[in-house]
Protein backbone atom coordinates (compact mmCIF):
# COMPACT_ATOMS: atom_id res chain seq x y z
CA UNK A 1 0.00 0.00 0.00
CA UNK A 2 2.65 2.14 0.77
CA UNK A 3 4.60 1.41 -2.54
CA UNK A 4 1.10 2.81 -4.48
CA UNK A 5 1.89 6.67 -3.34
CA UNK A 6 5.43 6.72 -4.56
CA UNK A 7 5.79 6.69 -8.40
CA UNK A 8 8.72 4.80 -9.49
CA UNK A 9 9.22 2.24 -6.15
CA UNK A 10 7.99 -1.16 -5.56
CA UNK A 11 6.55 -2.46 -2.17
CA UNK A 12 9.77 -5.04 -2.30
CA UNK A 13 12.44 -2.40 -2.43
CA UNK A 14 10.90 -0.52 0.75
CA UNK A 15 11.03 -4.07 2.22
CA UNK A 16 14.49 -4.81 1.37
CA UNK A 17 15.32 -1.44 2.36
CA UNK A 18 13.98 -1.86 5.82
CA UNK A 19 15.69 -5.38 6.31
CA UNK A 20 19.27 -3.21 5.33
CA UNK A 21 18.75 -0.97 7.65
CA UNK A 22 17.51 -3.71 10.47
CA UNK A 23 20.70 -5.57 9.40
CA UNK A 24 23.44 -2.70 9.45
CA UNK A 25 22.16 -1.18 13.00
CA UNK A 26 20.61 2.02 11.07
CA UNK A 27 17.45 1.03 13.01
CA UNK A 28 17.36 -0.67 16.29
CA UNK A 29 14.71 -4.01 16.81
CA UNK A 30 13.69 -3.06 19.97
CA UNK A 31 12.82 -6.13 22.42
CA UNK A 32 9.20 -7.67 22.66
CA UNK A 33 8.52 -6.30 19.53
CA UNK A 34 7.29 -8.74 16.41
CA UNK A 35 9.29 -8.81 13.63
CA UNK A 36 6.23 -7.94 11.32
CA UNK A 37 5.19 -4.80 13.16
CA UNK A 38 9.05 -3.70 13.58
CA UNK A 39 9.25 -3.97 9.19
CA UNK A 40 5.95 -2.17 8.85
CA UNK A 41 7.11 0.86 11.25
CA UNK A 42 10.46 0.82 9.17
CA UNK A 43 8.74 0.70 6.05
CA UNK A 44 6.90 3.33 6.91
CA UNK A 45 9.38 5.50 7.85
CA UNK A 46 10.93 4.97 4.73
CA UNK A 47 7.98 5.39 2.65
CA UNK A 48 7.42 9.08 4.62
CA UNK A 49 11.14 9.57 4.27
CA UNK A 50 10.77 8.87 0.34
CA UNK A 51 7.56 11.33 0.19
CA UNK A 52 9.26 14.05 1.62
CA UNK A 53 12.01 13.71 -0.80
CA UNK A 54 10.17 13.71 -3.76
CA UNK A 55 7.67 16.66 -2.94
CA UNK A 56 11.11 19.00 -1.75
CA UNK A 57 13.05 17.63 -5.44
CA UNK A 58 9.37 18.54 -7.08
CA UNK A 59 9.44 22.19 -4.88
CA UNK A 60 12.80 22.54 -5.79
CA UNK A 61 12.88 22.01 -9.66
CA UNK A 62 9.47 24.49 -9.43
CA UNK A 63 11.57 27.16 -7.73
CA UNK A 64 14.43 26.65 -10.46
CA UNK A 65 12.14 26.69 -13.14
CA UNK A 66 10.50 30.25 -11.49
CA UNK A 67 13.90 31.50 -10.79
CA UNK A 68 14.27 31.52 -14.93
CA UNK A 69 11.15 32.77 -15.88
CA UNK A 70 11.35 36.35 -16.23
CA UNK A 71 7.88 37.07 -16.03
CA UNK A 72 7.89 36.25 -12.17
CA UNK A 73 11.23 37.47 -11.45
CA UNK A 74 11.41 39.77 -8.72
CA UNK A 75 11.33 43.35 -9.46
CA UNK A 76 9.28 42.44 -12.53
CA UNK A 77 6.14 43.44 -10.46
CA UNK A 78 6.60 46.68 -8.53
CA UNK A 79 3.13 45.97 -6.29
CA UNK A 80 4.57 42.77 -5.05
CA UNK A 81 7.63 44.17 -4.04
CA UNK A 82 5.81 47.43 -2.23
CA UNK A 83 3.44 45.16 -0.67
CA UNK A 84 6.65 43.05 0.80
CA UNK A 85 8.74 46.05 1.98
CA UNK A 86 5.68 47.33 3.89
CA UNK A 87 5.04 44.10 5.12
CA UNK A 88 8.77 43.76 6.50
CA UNK A 89 8.28 47.53 7.93
CA UNK A 90 5.37 46.92 9.83
CA UNK A 91 7.55 43.36 11.67
CA UNK A 92 10.37 45.47 12.43
CA UNK A 93 8.55 48.40 13.81
CA UNK A 94 6.62 45.51 15.73
CA UNK A 95 10.14 45.03 17.35
CA UNK A 96 11.45 47.84 17.18
CA UNK A 97 12.29 47.54 21.20
CA UNK A 98 13.69 44.04 21.39
CA UNK A 99 17.03 43.53 19.38
CA UNK A 100 17.37 40.19 19.51
CA UNK A 101 14.73 39.27 17.16
CA UNK A 102 15.66 42.52 14.81
CA UNK A 103 19.03 40.66 14.26
CA UNK A 104 17.54 37.30 13.60
CA UNK A 105 15.15 39.19 11.11
CA UNK A 106 18.08 40.72 9.50
CA UNK A 107 19.74 37.20 9.43
CA UNK A 108 17.16 35.70 8.26
CA UNK A 109 16.51 38.06 5.55
CA UNK A 110 20.32 37.73 4.54
CA UNK A 111 19.54 34.28 4.51
CA UNK A 112 21.73 33.17 7.28
CA UNK A 113 21.24 29.71 8.72
CA UNK A 114 20.76 30.04 12.80
CA UNK A 115 23.95 28.81 13.81
CA UNK A 116 25.35 31.46 11.45
CA UNK A 117 22.93 34.37 13.44
CA UNK A 118 23.98 32.86 16.81
CA UNK A 119 27.88 33.14 15.84
CA UNK A 120 27.43 36.85 14.37
CA UNK A 121 25.90 38.04 16.95
CA UNK A 122 27.18 36.57 20.00
CA UNK A 123 23.43 34.27 20.51
CA UNK A 124 23.22 31.49 22.66
CA UNK A 125 20.95 28.69 21.79
CA UNK A 126 18.30 29.58 24.39
CA UNK A 127 18.38 33.26 23.80
CA UNK A 128 17.95 32.49 19.91
CA UNK A 129 15.05 29.94 20.73
CA UNK A 130 13.29 32.33 22.68
CA UNK A 131 13.60 35.26 20.47
CA UNK A 132 12.21 32.73 17.39
CA UNK A 133 9.10 31.88 19.85
CA UNK A 134 8.68 35.31 20.55
CA UNK A 135 8.80 36.17 16.98
CA UNK A 136 6.24 33.55 15.80
CA UNK A 137 3.91 34.35 18.43
CA UNK A 138 3.72 37.32 17.82
CA UNK A 139 2.98 37.03 13.87
CA UNK A 140 0.92 34.40 14.87
CA UNK A 141 -1.27 36.98 16.45
CA UNK A 142 -1.68 39.17 13.84
CA UNK A 143 -4.43 39.26 11.32
CA UNK A 144 -4.29 38.83 7.86
CA UNK A 145 -4.50 42.54 7.65
CA UNK A 146 -1.27 42.87 10.03
CA UNK A 147 -3.19 43.93 13.71
CA UNK A 148 -3.53 42.58 16.14
CA UNK A 149 -6.75 40.21 16.74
Amino acid sequence: MRARRLPGTDWPDILHEAIVRALDGTRRWPRGVPVLVFLAGCMRSIEHDLRRRQTYERLSRAQLSREHDPADREGSDPERAIAAAQALGAIVSLFSGDETVLRIIEGLGHGRSAAEIRARHGLSQTDYDSARKRLRRTLLRLDSDGGPR
